[in-house]
């Protein structure tokens, strides 16, 4: 919002911030072909310019894609394409993880949208194992680290993930609930103050409280593609807030879902 405010002030509008953020703002006005420059991680435009009028495609979002990527990568056989998704460099992290923990993704079809990279996801069944996630990886996944954490639960071995402590201050305190439904499921974790270990192996089936955390909710639709009895997830209306659709994509996508209205 003060980048767009500068767009009006006279002479130059500069933001600086503690450390790499997401640059939605920056990748659109360049998209119109508005001059902004970045010196480390400062920011800076020159009020006065002009906006020249394009085409805007609004790219799939990444964070709602993490779960099908997630499940994909976790359920035997599986081969799906999610299309158009906004693969902007500062949003990528859940790729760069799972990628990392040795899954089958391959990105096609890569081109750039109104100053954005945009490109088709092709997510394939492989063999996960666990990792120290990078540190610096953190921020660039922090909406999908609930997804990530069932494919480290999912995988061979640990995953540990620190550095991660504004989890817990999200719609629900994440790392304390995706804790919480995973020992549910027979997943043993140990939690830290900025993160949680996750151990591999079986998962049953089990209730989950979601809190009220959209995330959670739709994280453990997921697992269970993996878990051995069936798992119930309480308080899902929450979910509308950012992907409406997701229970009719999922049951397309082949999850043996049902929308309980209680």
């Amino acid at each position: 919002s003060i980048l767009l405010a500068g767009l009006f002030a006279s002479g130059q509008t500069s933001v600086s911030e503690p450390a790499l953020t997401r640059n939605h703002t920056e990748a659109m006005l360049k998209g119109f072909g508005y001059l902004v420059s970045r010196k480390k991680n400062t920011i800076s435009i020159k009020g006065g310019g002009n906006l020249i009028g394009t085409k805007i495609e609004i790219p799939s979002d990444i964070s709602s894609a993490a779960f099908f990527m997630v499940g994909a990568s976790i359920a035997p056989g599986s081969d799906i394409t999610i299309e158009q998704v906004g693969l902007n460099p500062t949003r990528n992290g859940v790729v760069k993880i799972l990628k990392k923990m040795g899954a089958d993704i391959s990105v096609i079809n890569e081109r750039k949208i109104g100053g954005e990279a945009v490109g088709d996801l092709r997510v394939r069944h492989a063999r996960l194992k666990g990792i120290e996630i990078p540190k610096k990886f953190v921020p660039l996944a922090i909406d999908e680290l609930p997804a990530i954490l069932i494919a480290a639960a999912c995988a061979e071995g640990r995953t540990v993930l620190r550095g991660a402590e504004e989890l817990r201050v999200k719609e629900s305190d994440r790392i304390e609930s995706m804790a919480e439904g995973l020992s549910r499921l027979g997943v043993a974790n140990t939690v830290f103050a900025d993160g949680i270990e996750v151990v591999g192996g079986m998962l049953s089936g089990g209730t989950i409280d979601t809190h009220y955390d959209h995330r959670i909710a739709m994280s453990f639709s997921m697992a269970a593609l993996k878990a051995s009895g069936q798992i119930k997830i309480m308080d899902c209306s929450h979910v509308a807030t950012s992907f409406p659709s997701f229970a009719s994509l999922a049951k397309k996508a082949g999850l043996n879902l049902t929308v309980l209205d209680l």
